[in-house]
């Protein structure tokens, strides 16, 4: 298991740096030049090069790119051309929003495909087995903002028990508004989330729910309750953390969408400013923290699988020996 988490974190590091690679060399293929930002319409050339000197875009991309690493190197993501600001701490201010919102919704949509996908594949011969499984499966083509505009329509300017978009400008320091703010944001990821979780869940316990182990446990006098919790909860939740790793990556990487339904200051309303900026320090430092995210979500999930997998155990102690 050592040797196999020396390797792991050094496939992170390798991955890490090839995003920033990546990422530093298709933003700077975009069209505009970030100098426009901080000067006026009708600026003159000699203005716009003044603009490029100050914020370095006019030195050679070599130098701009080991500038940007020495600066990762010591956790500095940079400075904004836009507003002076160092990029970090607004990273960080802009988290407080997008990570709860994602945890909480995750959390939720697990809450509601794991006990649904049981029962949908338990109960497949049904008419409601088969009705979770169409709901699933309409949920998984419901447009994540067609869903979030109907959830206000009809809790917020409807019912009015919710507000219809925003953050409170305490943020945190007013705990009850903004739990209320991320209440109908969290209910969309989470439905639209666990629409697709439903599918592998069921999935998943079919396999199990078919499986000759279970049939065995049944036939040596374990009740299905017991046998289910010794035998088919393990195999059954290998391949859903895996898709459960994939479904928190995207659901964060996603969130500039409902963020920008709710109208929520989190990470995405914050990339897609920066984008229509040009500021590179703020798409970079975003994109950076966004993929550090992804990758660390993969290595979790990676490592729950062998944790509770005992056959990618015995197959790692095998690879030692």
């Amino acid at each position: 298991m050592g040797r196999y988490l020396l390797r792991r974190l050094a496939f992170l590091l390798v991955s890490l740096a090839l995003a920033s690679v990546v990422l530093f060399v298709l933003l700077r293929l975009l069209p505009g030049d970030p100098a426009n930002a901080l000067t006026s319409v009708g600026a003159s050339p000699e203005q716009i090069a003044a603009a490029r000197h100050a914020i370095g875009s006019d030195r050679p991309l070599p130098e701009q790119f080991t500038h940007w690493l020495g600066q990762l190197a010591t956790g500095d993501l940079g400075t904004s051309f836009v507003s002076s600001l160092p990029v970090g701490p607004e990273v960080a201010a802009r988290l407080n929003v997008t990570v709860p919102l994602t945890l909480a919704a995750f959390v939720l949509a697990v809450v509601i495909a794991v006990p649904v996908g049981f029962v949908a594949a338990r109960r497949r011969h049904t008419w409601y087995g088969a009705l979770l499984s169409g709901i699933s499966q309409l949920g998984m083509a419901v447009p994540v903002f067609w869903l979030g505009m109907i959830l206000i329509a009809v809790f917020a300017l409807g019912a009015g028990w919710l507000p219809s978009g925003g953050f409170p400008q305490d943020g945190w320091a007013a705990p009850a508004d903004a739990v209320r703010s991320l209440v109908l944001p969290v209910l969309t990821i989470a439905l639209v989330m666990s629409a697709s979780l439903i599918r592998y869940v069921r999935s998943a316990a079919l396999e199990v729910l078919d499986s000759d182990f279970l049939r065995t446990a049944r036939a040596l006098g374990a009740s299905f309750p017991a046998a289910m919790w010794r035998h088919g909860l393990r195999n059954a939740s290998v391949p859903v953390i895996s898709v459960l790793g994939i479904e928190l990556a995207s659901t964060l990487l996603g969130a500039v969408v409902v963020e920008s339904v709710y109208a929520l200051p989190g990470l995405g309303s914050l990339l897609a400013t920066g984008i229509a900026q040009h500021d590179y320090p703020v798409v970079q430092g975003v994109l950076f923290v966004s993929t550090l995210a992804v990758l660390l979500i993969g290595f979790v999930a990676d490592l729950a699988q062998r944790i509770v997998d005992p056959r990618l155990r015995a197959r790692l102690s095998g690879g030692a020996r």
